[in-house]
């Protein structure tokens, strides 16, 4: 079977984008990860699937796949490049689409000057909606991780996150402690570890290891929650500018009952046929 795709990235968070309007796109999970595999594959962190609205009044249908061949509920980086992608290739016309994803809708918008807005919805913050292990709902919670006791912030952005705060994320122990928040057992479905320095309070840095794929140059997700867990703390004020290795992304959140906006880059490198 041979498979068109295009190979794109945001910020450096790089992806597999497939046309599953116009080609059957129907992958295992180990088809998945060869696609992903840096060695045998194209390489990508994650597999972005444009499919046919299943819901009235939607433009398309967002899929999202790991680089370990799992299915997960959403990608902000990712939602910039299916917008960037749609347009490049014919599949509409329109500045601002609305997408379902598994986690409900979203509606990026093309900006005139290439740069990609996405309304990516209104955090959640409950540990059942995470879901998060634990009774209380507080803005700060104790996670035991190796001999260390942890204080994070938990924020749904359609995929749940675990936001940190450290004095430097070029000494913060991302390698170590992110697979291990991972898959704490406090996350039934794991989560994203986000690591994040506060600069002022306008701007963080930020690494984050994400859930299926490991530490990753940029997280759009990542950032919202970030941005998010520092407003609550009474660490930032909105807007934020979110530095990550990949590069900047703008991030606004104007408090709770509103959807997080993020602004950024979505850059298509090339575009082929692969055989599977």
């Amino acid at each position: 079977m041979k498979l068109k795709f295009s190979k794109m990235h945001g910020l450096g968070n790089d992806f597999v984008v497939l046309d599953g309007v116009r080609q059957q796109v129907n992958l295992s999970p180990e088809q998945l990860r060869f696609l992903a595999d840096r060695n045998f594959g194209i390489g990508c962190d994650q597999i972005l699937l444009v499919e046919k609205p299943t819901h009235v009044g939607v433009d398309f249908r967002y899929r999202i796949f790991n680089a370990d061949g799992g299915e997960v509920e959403q990608c902000g980086n990712g939602a910039r490049c299916f917008v960037r992608f749609v347009h490049d290739v014919g599949l509409t016309d329109k500045p601002e689409i609305r997408v379902e994803t598994m986690r409900g809708i979203i509606s990026p918008r093309l900006e005139s000057d290439g740069n990609v807005t996405v309304d990516m919805g209104i955090p959640r913050f409950l540990p059942a909606e995470i879901p998060f292990l634990h009774d209380d709902d507080v803005v700060i919670y104790s996670l035991d991780v190796a001999d260390e006791t942890l204080e994070i912030s938990v924020v749904s952005m359609g995929n749940p996150h675990a936001v940190q705060v450290v004095d430097s994320v070029d000494t913060a122990p991302v390698a170590e402690y992110g697979p291990l928040i991972e898959r704490h057992e406090q996350f039934p479905q794991r989560v994203n570890a986000g690591f994040m320095q506060i600069v002022d309070r306008h701007a963080i840095k930020l690494r984050v290891y994400e859930r299926g794929s490991g530490e990753t140059l940029a997280c759009g997700t990542g950032a919202c929650a970030a941005v998010v867990a520092g407003i609550r703390r009474g660490l930032l004020e909105s807007p934020v500018r979110v530095t990550t290795r990949g590069g900047d992304l703008n991030i606004a959140w104007d408090g709770a009952g509103l959807s997080v906006m993020m602004s950024g880059p979505a850059v298509t490198v090339f575009s082929g046929e692969i055989e599977l």
